[in-house]
């Protein structure tokens, strides 16, 4: 893949997860549960899927399941996140700390380059097939923006819920990801 649409691809990707990560850290413990939205009426969902942490968690596992563009019943997150978020009927035990988050975004951040950065044609033509992606599969390359508007989608709500209860400088916009040491 040309390393200019590999370059440019992974600055994009990289300060959508940056900016999520801003969310993430200055978020104080009094919104950890914080609720974005009431939860609906019919109770389809349970009501931490509308609460901060839950939603900083389903970005990433998200995050994590499109990067591996894997069929999800063949995904599994890491340790401590050992249930799946493929069943919404389903909470987990507890809520996510801010520290389990973060350790899992960093190593998502770091997998989303490693990703892009090894990127082959024959992998982004690849195509991937996921129920919910209406239509027909796309290709891995195609599921990774789908992949990147989802994450800036959710890192714009945590913003937007932080600024609405007065935490500053969430909201900054990050341009383009900052290169990794040992980056060129």
């Amino acid at each position: 893949m040309d390393p200019l649409w590999k370059a440019a691809l992974w600055r994009q990707f990289g300060a959508t997860i940056d900016m999520l990560e801003n969310a993430l850290l200055a978020c104080p413990g009094e919104l950890w549960n914080g609720q974005l939205w009431s939860a609906p009426s019919d109770q389809s969902f349970p009501p931490e899927f509308a609460q901060f942490w839950y939603i900083a968690y389903h970005t990433l596992f998200w995050l994590d399941l499109y990067l591996t563009g894997s069929p999800e019943e063949e995904f599994v997150p890491p340790a401590p996140f050992i249930w799946s978020e493929l069943d919404p009927t389903v909470s987990p035990e507890r809520p996510y700390t801010k520290e389990e988050l973060h350790t899992y975004l960093v190593q998502l951040r770091r997998k989303c380059q490693a990703t892009i950065t090894e990127l082959s044609d024959e992998k982004a033509h690849r195509q991937v097939d996921y129920s919910w992606i209406e239509g027909e599969p796309v290709s891995y390359l195609e599921l990774q923006l789908y992949n990147m508007r989802h994450v800036q989608e959710h890192a714009a709500q945590l913003n937007l819920f932080l600024g609405q209860n007065a935490i500053e400088g969430v909201s900054d916009w990050v341009p383009r990801a900052e290169a990794d040491e040992g980056e060129a």
